[in-house]
């Protein structure tokens, strides 16, 4: 043993193990009277919020819900939604947010796969939950919450939230976890094929993550965080714990609308905001009657998908900031950013924007992010053109896959975490995303980037969304296939679409086939590219 290990060791005084649960503790005693939530007419104060947390933990300890339960909830942006990122794992059960778009049979899939305990609905969702809950072994304790004012369906459970709270006591301490490893919360990838695979959070990756998060995004206690990304998409990327750390206020969002966004940034003046491109796109074409001017500038961080350069640069022509961050469910959300260089702001808009859609460098609390050669896992050249898989790994990868040890292992195969995105390095250290590894497009033994092509193709004035996949051809092998939701009253043809991607890219990767229609897209927003590849296999 040497001198620094000898009569040293861990003891109270000088080690704990990292949770979020003290970012709300912390918050509690130095900002006891400041708005923490604001839902509407409502407005919870930080204490309030610790002592609404705290009865929630005791209440369901009460229930006979403790270490390694399993608590599924699902409702909109909601109070009671944030409360439970604090109140389950504060029971020292597993916190599990439920993706609001899913079917009663997926959603029945994820219950029972979780064996949970206990499930919190919110009664809009009492539809596809009553049916969910219908014949699933093992009936859990099911909690309803009332939103007075929103429409709401039947009770399912005998209790409803707010007289589940006044059960508990706040005196009583959390269960704090004894190790930091312990899971926090279970998230079920969105699965486009088969059924999905649930992501397990530990306390440790959550309270870093969350820091990385606010560190990121510059987030400090005068910021106020308007809820446009789903909290159960990646515990809403950790914000609600990120948020919370920081002391800033939380704006509860029913909806993704811009009918409630524009006036909610000016109400409260929102300086900060999360979304998929998707969401980007919703702001920028909304009708001018409903968008609103504002003297202040938004923060917004993106990610999901990589954010064409011409919808960063409109974001930018409205008065909002683009930060590009990357990650993915098993990275607890955003685990790259596109970290601004000074040395940019001497470049012509469409060069900056060109530079901020890059998937960027390592948040600083992830340990390492390369580009390689998944085969004998070397480092690919950083020359910007030579494609690898990009790969990660620290204390913000999750724990792995529940009850599935042989995807776990795939996923962590040569001590590295495999997005399965491919990627080269730049000079500069920046990683970019090209393409999934299955929607890259070979064309006459050439790679082409599908995103390369959309990205062509969202500068088009009248293009809306755009996505590209592979179509069989039997001379090229594969050649693109470009799907197209166009602007509404904007009218064009295919030939014209392909005629602009000739003048503004190499001819070998123009689409061959352009669709125009409405895209399909996941639960979660994303477009489903499985599905255009049926289509264009069709065609």
């Amino acid at each position: 043993m040497n001198i620094y290990e000898r009569d040293l060791d861990k003891n109270s005084a000088n080690y704990a193990p990292l949770t979020p649960l003290s970012f709300l503790a912390r918050a509690a005693v130095v900002y006891p009277h400041k708005a923490a939530v604001i839902d509407g007419t409502r407005r919870v104060t930080y204490s309030e919020l610790h002592v609404r947390c705290r009865r929630l933990a005791s209440a369901l300890r009460r229930h006979g819900i403790g270490a390694g339960d399993t608590v599924s909830i699902i409702a909109p942006n909601t109070p009671a939604l944030l409360e439970a990122h604090y109140g389950i794992p504060g029971a020292g059960a597993v916190l599990n947010a439920l993706n609001t778009r899913l079917d009663a049979a997926t959603l029945r899939f994820i219950l029972e796969h979780g064996e949970a305990k206990a499930v919190i609905v919110d009664r809009i969702f009492a539809g596809v939950m009553g049916e969910a809950l219908r014949g699933l072994a093992g009936q859990p304790l099911v909690v309803d919450v009332d939103n007075p004012g929103n429409e709401t369906g039947e009770a399912l459970g005998g209790i409803e939230y707010e007289a589940l709270l006044a059960q508990g006591d706040e005196s009583e301490p959390w269960a704090v976890p004894q190790d930091e490893w312990q899971a926090i919360a279970l998230n079920y990838t969105s699965g486009t094929t088969g059924n999905p695979k649930g992501v397990v959070y530990h306390h440790r990756g959550a309270y870093l993550n969350a820091l990385g998060n606010a560190l990121a995004f510059n987030v400090n206690p005068h910021s106020v965080y308007l809820w446009t990304l789903p909290m159960f998409h990646c515990n809403g990327w950790t914000y609600p714990w990120a948020v919370t750390a920081a002391g800033g206020t939380h704006i509860c969002l029913r909806a993704v609308d811009p009918a409630l966004i524009f006036p909610a940034i000016v109400e409260h003046r929102v300086t900060h905001m999360c979304g998929a491109p998707v969401v980007l796109n919703m702001l920028i074409n909304a009708p001018d009657g409903i968008k609103r001017t504002f003297t202040h500038t938004v923060e917004v961080a993106t990610g999901g998908a990589a954010p064409p350069s011409a919808v960063i640069r409109r974001m930018q022509q409205m008065g909002f900031h683009v930060v590009h961050l990357y990650g993915l469910t098993e990275t607890y959300g955003p685990a790259t950013l596109c970290a601004w260089q000074d040395e940019w702001d001497a470049l012509d808009a469409d060069a900056q924007a060109h530079k901020a859609a890059r998937q960027g460098v390592r948040y600083q609390t992830l340990e390492d992010t390369q580009v390689m050669q998944a085969a004998g896992m070397q480092n690919v050249a950083p020359d910007g053109e030579t494609i690898g898989e990009l790969m990660v790994r620290g204390n913000t990868v999750m724990k792995g896959y529940l009850k599935n040890p042989q995807a776990t292992r795939e996923a962590f195969a040569g001590g590295w975490f495999h997005t399965g995105d491919l990627a080269v390095m730049h000079a500069d250290g920046y990683a970019e995303v090209k393409d999934r590894a299955k929607d890259i497009i070979i064309s006459g033994g050439e790679n082409i980037s599908s995103l390369e092509v959309e990205e062509a193709l969202y500068k088009h004035p009248a293009v809306l969304e755009a996505a590209v996949v592979a179509r069989p051809d039997d001379h090229w092998g594969e050649t693109p296939c470009a799907f197209v939701t166009l602007k509404p009253g904007e009218q064009t043809g295919g030939d014209e679409i392909i005629a602009y991607c000739r003048d503004n890219m190499a001819h070998f990767k123009v689409p061959r086939t352009v669709v125009f229609g409405e895209l399909p897209k996941t639960s979660t927003g994303k477009i489903q590219k499985v599905v255009l590849r049926e289509r264009a296999r069709a065609l």
